[in-house]
């Protein structure tokens, strides 16, 4: 279907219609003087015997030229469908200060930052990805996009700070997996939240609200523990134990029908998007194509010109 992003323009075709009323005008003026024309000799000599239709061919024919050029005006367009790829992946890292631990070297943070960046690069590009952090609350660092730079730069620059909001970081994942557009599609996009944390929860919401709310919109949790039983932390100077809570992290996995790793690789990291469905949607994009219109006014234009003078010898 066509359409016209500046319509207005197509005002041009008026002084193109006016020109073709004066020559119809000009034909049938034509007709009937001949009629009243006494010297029939000096007539054939007017318009000369052969002629005929062939008069009215070049004529119309840039008479064509001019109504594409004026309609080129209005650069006309086409709607055309752009498939977008919505599955999305949202990248949930705890920052608290348990994850200063470095019984995973080189610590637990900079192993879950490193895990998180080869993850990056390893998914594939047509994917949404989104980053959220998550010590007494959960924030989005990066809404779902598809500009890799942004999300490793803010991978790189995470901070600690005090509590582990667990709870809480899945459903800032959710909401984010909302906000992904529509574009045509139905629901929310298929999608996936990567949990990297050392566990346990100390604010907010609790883990099993967490999972039943995921559960429910379809968005399997896999999370991903770092760090050993024994490890430790210097707090205010006293060395604090901030061992693992697996059983937590596990029973959000399994809740969500996501998956459950003790340790970060590439290889396992993969497994979270490769059983990962895709919902393609669509958006209308108007293509312009003022282009074929010049070019077939062009084209109008240059039979016109050969025309004329290949039977008048002039230019129309």
């Amino acid at each position: 279907m066509i359409r016209f992003l500046e319509p207005w323009w197509l005002l041009a075709l008026l002084p193109v219609v006016a020109i073709a009323a004066v020559y119809v005008w000009r034909q049938f003026r034509r007709k009937h003087y001949a009629v009243r024309f006494a010297n029939l000799d000096l007539l054939r000599t007017l318009a000369p015997k052969g002629l005929g239709w062939r008069r009215h061919v070049a004529a119309g024919t840039f008479l064509l030229a001019l109504l594409a050029l004026a309609t080129a005006m209005a650069r006309p367009s086409v709607d055309r469908e752009e498939p977008l790829e919505r599955a999305t992946i949202m990248l949930a890292i705890d920052v608290s200060l348990s994850m200063e631990a470095d019984d995973v070297a080189p610590s637990r943070i900079e192993a879950a930052q490193e895990a998180a960046k080869q993850f990056v690069t390893e998914l594939p590009e047509t994917y949404n990805l989104g980053l959220v952090s998550f010590a007494k609350s959960a924030n989005v660092l990066v809404p779902p996009t598809k500009d890799r730079l942004a999300v490793q730069q803010a991978i790189d620059g995470l901070t600690l700070a005090e509590a582990t909001a667990t709870g809480e970081a899945v459903f800032t994942c959710l909401e984010a997996v909302r906000s992904v557009p529509a574009d045509g599609a139905s629901g929310i996009p298929p999608a996936r939240i990567v949990l990297l944390s050392d566990g346990y929860r100390t604010s907010g919401r609790s883990v099993e609200e967490a999972a039943s709310a995921a559960a429910a919109a379809n968005v399997p949790v896999s999370t991903i523990a770092f760090g050993t039983d024994a490890g430790v932390v210097d707090i205010g100077g006293q060395l604090q134990p901030v061992p693992v809570d697996r059983l937590a992290l596990a029973e959000l996995a399994e809740t969500t029908q996501g998956f459950f790793y003790e340790a970060a690789s590439v290889s396992e990291l993969k497994q979270v998007y490769e059983d990962m469905g895709s919902s393609i949607g669509h958006r209308v994009e108007p293509r312009e194509v003022t282009q074929w219109y010049a070019g077939i006014a062009l084209l109008f234009a240059l039979a016109a010109g050969g025309m004329s003078l290949l039977w008048t010898s002039r230019l129309p």
